[in-house]
């Protein structure tokens, strides 16, 4: 059996899975802020799990947002987590739980899970959760670059007289492609906010369809980068606003289709066609993360 967990910055989603991907037992709690409470939750959602999954842990798989030095198992610029630059998650959570732990950035660990899910070896992964990041999957390996930010395009700057992101600079397209930046343009009101907003549009509210479409041309751009970048097989949206579903899928597709309107070279590469919606019903990055687990 192997184990996964999801570490978000609103979440924490532990899984066992079978080798073959199905999911025996998960554990959901919410995440709290700082290093310490953060592995004093996982440790708790790992315990949980053994006592579900009657079975002793020895490999834990470990997705957390944040540049992640894989070999020492460390953590540096998980703004929305509250972990301090160079945390030693990783010894941390092994000490707390007896597991030898495989740490990884979240968005990676959810680009190994769609990439087995869809049964594809070459995939862009856009994970719009509370930030917005990129993973890469080119021939059946992930791609975490040099110093374990490839993908991190949240923070490439895209407006200057946009607004400061978490990161400290300004107008990056995190700020206007991610679930906080939904968030900031149409309040939930105790529902999620892109499901709120695309329900909203869905009912014939004006507004709603300008803001939609507004969202859906900057996650666009962000499908645009990747694919202009490294040219994957498929780009696959996924985190907590893909929960919107096949709506996102179709906005996205459609803005995609409008900004290749004018340009026969976009046009040629058929960026629509190309978009996948991670799969609903299955937990995508818990299942990537517990994949890293059963790597040599």
């Amino acid at each position: 059996m192997l184990v996964g967990l999801d570490i978000g910055a609103t979440k924490i989603l532990g899984v066992v899975t079978s080798a073959e991907g199905e999911v025996l037992a998960s554990v959901r709690v919410p995440s709290p802020a700082g290093g310490d409470q953060v592995v004093t939750a996982a440790a708790d959602v790992v315990e949980r799990l053994r006592a579900s999954a009657r079975s002793g842990v020895g490999v834990v798989g470990v997705g957390i947002p944040g540049l992640v030095d894989t070999s020492r198992g460390t953590v540096r610029h998980a703004v929305n987590l509250g972990v301090a630059d160079g945390y030693p998650f990783s010894e941390r959570l092994g000490a707390a739980t007896g597991a030898r732990i495989v740490l990884d950035n979240d968005a990676n660990a959810a680009a190994l899970g769609a990439a087995a899910l869809l049964g594809e070896r070459d995939l862009g992964y856009l994970s719009l959760g509370t930030g917005l990041a990129a993973a890469l999957v080119l021939d059946g390996r992930l791609r975490r670059g040099s110093g374990n930010a490839a993908g991190e395009i949240g923070h490439i700057p895209v407006d200057p007289a946009g607004p400061r992101c978490e990161c400290g600079q300004v107008g990056c397209l995190e700020t206007v492609a991610s679930g906080s930046a939904v968030a900031a343009l149409w309040p939930g009101n105790g529902q999620p906010a892109a499901q709120a907003l695309f329900d909203a549009a869905a009912a014939g509210s004006a507004d709603a369809a300008a803001v939609r479409d507004r969202f859906a041309a900057r996650v666009a751009d962000a499908v645009r980068l990747v694919a202009l970048t490294v040219d994957p097989t498929v780009v696959v949206l996924g985190g907590g606003v893909a929960q919107v579903g096949e709506r996102l899928r179709v906005a996205v597709a459609h803005a995609l289709a409008e900004q290749a309107a004018t340009s026969p070279f976009l046009r040629s590469l058929d960026l629509p066609g190309r978009l996948r919606l991670a799969p609903l019903d299955r937990p995508v990055a818990a299942l990537g993360a517990a994949l890293l687990g059963r790597a040599p």
